[in-house]
């Protein structure tokens, strides 16, 4: 991957987070947008705009974080657990996703129903299951626990600040743009990065043609 490449996926996961992130506030936030819009104020909707678009960037640049972080962890997971690499993947993904119905569930002393944190972890799950299943089919089978790894672990670690906050909104202001931002990069990363199959052929090919 060369620099103007690595630049260029750089700043597309930043405006993919800095949409991500407007579009979710004209949901999370509907009552601030309406209290604007009538009487209507040019200024502090555009003020509000640019905040949550910066929001939306500020999450993205997390999520880029969590990305480069785990393509390390990967490696380094491979060099030492070797062939029980994806055996570990497997059990973490299952710790996480246990820790994302425990912990908040206790944090609020049983005032929220825990089969509310039950369909979240579900979600985020299946969420994963479709995307390491689409990278999985464009590369090949070994993908599938690395990219649920990512989808599942990473993006919940990323994520911790926004579960620590008081209510809702800005767990949804930041989930959505991490779930964007890291599916963008992971099915986007093996387009921009040559292979090595591609590699392979291409020396097949100059071998044929010298013994042509």
């Amino acid at each position: 991957m060369n620099t103007r490449k690595l630049v260029n996926f750089f700043f597309k996961t930043l405006l993919i987070g800095g949409l991500a992130g407007l579009i979710t506030s004209f949901f999370v936030k509907a009552e601030d947008y309406a209290a604007i819009l009538n009487p209507m104020n040019w200024m502090e909707l555009l003020g509000l705009l640019i905040f949550f678009i910066g929001l939306g960037l500020v999450f993205s640049v997390v999520s880029q974080t969590g990305f480069f972080a785990y393509l390390f962890i990967n490696r380094f997971g491979l060099g030492l657990f070797r062939s029980f690499w994806p055996t570990v993947q497997v059990l973490l993904i299952a710790f996480v996703l246990f820790d994302l119905i425990y912990f908040p569930y206790q944090a609020t002393k049983g005032e929220v129903a825990i089969y509310w944190y039950m369909l979240m972890a579900l979600a985020i799950l299946v969420y994963g299951w479709i995307v390491a299943t689409i990278k999985a089919k464009e590369t090949n089978k070994q993908a599938f626990i690395p990219a649920l790894f990512l989808m599942v672990v990473i993006t919940t670690v990323e994520w911790v600040p926004g579960l620590r906050t008081e209510g809702t909104d800005y767990a949804w202001l930041m989930i959505i743009p991490l779930l964007a931002c890291n599916t963008y990069q992971l099915l986007v990363l093996h387009r921009i990065n040559p292979s090595k199959p591609q590699k392979q052929d291409v020396s097949k090919t100059t071998t044929k043609k010298k013994k042509a």
